[in-house]
């Protein structure tokens, strides 16, 4: 199918701003059952993305069987003011190992990813894939199959991690566009999310917790 990466810039393009920049900027408040400046993308299929009840707290909760959408807002992000992207995730029905580096293989039970968006010129639009990966990878970076130019990706957790874990994540997207991408931006221009299962026709679950800026 066609990249699910770069088409997702044309998701962000399409969704509002949210709150002025702060030390902290809220971007999926999912914890306070909103879903506001989030609009969908449907690439192959549709994954099912609703805000539930999990325990002590709400969170967004994403089912795929062989289908891509994701699930994305549009906002610029002043990285030299608020460089860390935060947030906390739970993989609740991994996918078997894949060759993620393949075409074939590049699905994920749980992926979270910022962008820089080139506008017109699509080949300037540049994504920063966090991922879970199906494989004991976590460190890996590698050229996404459908788009090495524009697309890298960073396995922030394997399959080491077992099902049903609650774990926070932080990074500095600065810090990982320079290493993936060579160079350091300013700004990015949006977030988007996606539990996709498309490529490898196979079946997923996974729970998202809030998502936010800092400046530390």
């Amino acid at each position: 199918m066609k990249n699910k990466l770069l088409l997702t810039s044309a998701l962000i393009m399409t969704c509002g701003a949210t709150n002025a920049d702060t030390s902290q900027i809220k971007l999926g408040e999912f914890s306070k059952g909103s879903l506001t400046g989030w609009e969908s993308k449907v690439f192959k299929g549709k994954t099912q993305y609703q805000i539930k009840q999990q325990g002590n707290i709400k969170s967004l909760s994403a089912v795929s069987n062989a289908g891509a959408s994701g699930l994305g807002v549009r906002k610029r992000i002043d990285l030299t003011k608020t460089p860390f992207l935060n947030w906390s995730w739970r993989v609740d029905k991994p996918l078997p190992p894949l060759k993620e580096k393949t075409k074939a293989g590049d699905d994920y039970a749980a992926r979270l990813y910022v962008i820089i968006d080139g506008g017109l010129f699509i080949w300037k639009t540049k994504a920063l894939n966090y991922v879970w990966s199906s494989t004991p990878s976590k460190g890996t970076k590698w050229n996404n199959a459908f788009a090495p130019r524009n697309a890298r990706m960073l396995s922030v957790r394997d399959s080491r991690n077992g099902p049903g874990q609650w774990l926070k994540e932080k990074q500095n997207v600065q810090q990982d566009f320079k290493n993936l991408y060579g160079f350091i931006p300013r700004y990015i221009d949006g977030v988007a999310l996606m539990t996709d299962t498309d490529n490898s026709g196979g079946s997923a679950a996974a729970s998202y917790g809030d998502i936010f800026f800092s400046a530390k």
